[in-house]
């Protein structure tokens, strides 16, 4: 996938979030996060808002890359559950085209732990929109 930039905005770097592959015949990214101490709630793990910006980003950047970079989400609603209290440091997740049409898509996400465990999930029903420029 040349040419596409998965990483645009202040939100990424705040986020730590970078590319890691995308599959075209799953339409599914992988993307590396990092939880920064400023994520942390008194709970100690990240803030649920905050993780639902994580479950977001991997959910849209499935669906650019899944267009070549023609199309972004623009999302109707966003449902999530939190299955692990999430830690600050290095997360990974995964992004999912779940169904592609012209008027509506659907998209689903996970966030896991570096060895594997899952964190949280994550579903979004969008409307495809022109990607918007940098």
């Amino acid at each position: 996938m040349s040419g596409i930039t998965t990483t645009q905005g202040a939100h990424v770097e705040l986020m730590g979030a970078k590319f890691v592959d995308f599959d075209p015949v799953t339409e599914t990214i992988t993307m590396h996060f990092h939880a920064p101490d400023s994520f942390i709630t008194p709970r100690g793990g990240v803030q649920g808002g905050l993780v639902a910006g994580f479950l977001d980003e991997a959910m849209g950047w499935a669906h650019v890359h899944a267009t070549n970079g023609a199309e972004a989400p623009l999302n109707l609603e966003i449902s999530m559950t939190l299955l692990n209290l999430i830690p600050p440091g290095p997360l990974m997740g995964t992004g999912r085209v779940v169904r592609r049409g012209r008027r509506v898509i659907f998209l689903e996400a996970e966030l896991f732990s570096m060895d594997g465990k899952s964190l949280a999930r994550a579903t979004s029903t969008a409307i495809p929109t022109p990607k918007p420029s940098a």
